[in-house]
Order: structure tokens, then C-alpha cells, then sequence
């Protein structure tokens, strides 16, 4: 489900003269073997080609397949002190799992994005009811919630759900597709040539989605 028509920015990129200045602070969620360091990697390698600034917090939860994973992202045409974001701080929260997007909503700054997978990933006992995560997804300002699982594996790229959500947030992230594009052929290149070439295809279907 896409549950916000709104078209998708970035509200702190803006355009001075022929130059850009831009800030982005991200918060990568989801659980371990979701894919949340690749998504990482691939937009550090897209920041750095466009000559930003990034820091990255330490990822937490990676050594627990299945338990919750949470990264700091931040990226900016200027110097950037801190690796850490403030409560209301985050411009773009992208998850692989809808549960733990609300999990770090207080994060998010009000005019902020949330891009999301749809589809639960059933770690806990008391998993709460997806109805009532839908709901409070939908109630966020901006938010794109899609089901990432089932677009990969009816695409024929099952392995890179993560890669599609990376590109439903492309926009979000001010960062050019064609340098995403460009990081994802890098970050992937030692395992092939169809294995960039599905990763590729996700991130396309991803920028459609949104």
C-alpha cells in the first residue's frame, strides 16, 4: 500500500545558484538478514560520489539474525558533527519491517518520510495486530508503505527486497538516481553481473512504486 499521494521531496535539499545544499538524517531499521547494511553501504557509496559528507552510528542488533536492527545515517553538503540523530530529527526513516518504522517514529521530524515495507516479519510472540500498525503508519504525515517481499519475488529479483525499498526512498534521500544507480553497480560488482543486474531492476521497481 502507498498510503500518502503526496509528492515525495526532500524538505531540507535546496537549490542555491548552480550548486546544492543538502542535508539528510536517516534512521535504517528492521531485523537482522533483512538487508539493512547493504542499504547502508550503497547509499554511503552513492553520498560519497556525489562529494557529500556521511556519517554512520554503529548498527546495532546485526549479530542477532531475526532481532531488531537500527543505524544512523547522515549525509550533507557540510561538515557533520555528531553520528547520532535527535528525538524529531530524522528527515527519512526507512524500514524493512512496518513494526519497527513506529518503533522509532519519535525520531522523525515532522515534516519527515517514512518509507516502508508493508509486510510483517513475525519475530516476537505478541507481534502487535497489523491492523492497528497500518492504521498508525497511515496516520503519519508522509509515508509509502509497500509490500517489498511479494514485488521481489514477482519480479524474479527475490534476493533484493531491500533494494527495492532503497529505491522507493531514492527521492526522499535527495540523492540522484543515477548516482544510486551507479553506487548499486559498485557495491555489488564483485558477485556478477546478474547479480547487479537484479539489484538494479529492484531499484527501478522501488522508484516506480513511490
Amino acid at each position: 500500500m502507498n498510503t500518502n499521494n503526496s509528492t515525495v521531496t526532500t524538505p531540507l535539499a535546496t537549490r542555491e545558484g548552480s550548486g546544492v545544499s543538502l542535508k539528510c538524517d536517516i534512521i535504517l531499521c528492521g531485523v537482522g538478514g533483512q538487508g539493512i547494511l547493504s542499504i547502508a553501504t550503497i547509499i554511503g557509496e552513492a553520498a560519497m560520489n556525489e562529494n557529500l559528507y556521511i556519517k554512520q552510528a554503529e548498527v546495532h542488533g546485526m549479530s542477532q539474525r531475526g532481532g531488531d536492527v537500527q543505524s544512523n545515517l547522515r549525509i550533507s553538503s557540510d561538515p557533520i558533527a555528531s553520528d547520532l540523530i535527535a528525538l524529531g530529527g530524522a528527515d527519512v526513516i526507512i524500514s524493512m519491517e512496518p513494526m519497527e518504522a513506529l518503533r522509532y517514529l519519535p525520531y522523525l521530524h515532522k515534516d519527515g518520510w517514512i518509507i516502508t515495507s508493508s509486510a510483517p516479519f513475525v519475530n516476537i510472540p505478541n507481534y502487535p495486530d497489523l491492523e492497528g500498525i497500518k492504521a498508525e503508519l497511515a496516520s503519519v504525515k508522509h509515508v509509502i508503505a509497500i509490500d517489498i517481499e511479494q514485488l521481489a519475488k514477482d519480479n524474479g529479483v527475490p534476493r533484493s527486497a531491500n533494494v527495492i525499498l532503497l529505491g522507493a526512498a531514492q527521492k526522499a534521500l535527495g540523492i540522484a538516481y543515477e548516482k544510486m544507480e551507479q553506487a548499486v553497480r559498485r557495491v555489488f560488482s564483485r558477485k556478477g553481473d546478474a547479480i547487479v543486474e537484479a539489484n538494479i531492476k529492484a531499484l527501478s521497481i522501488g522508484r516506480e512504486q513511490a
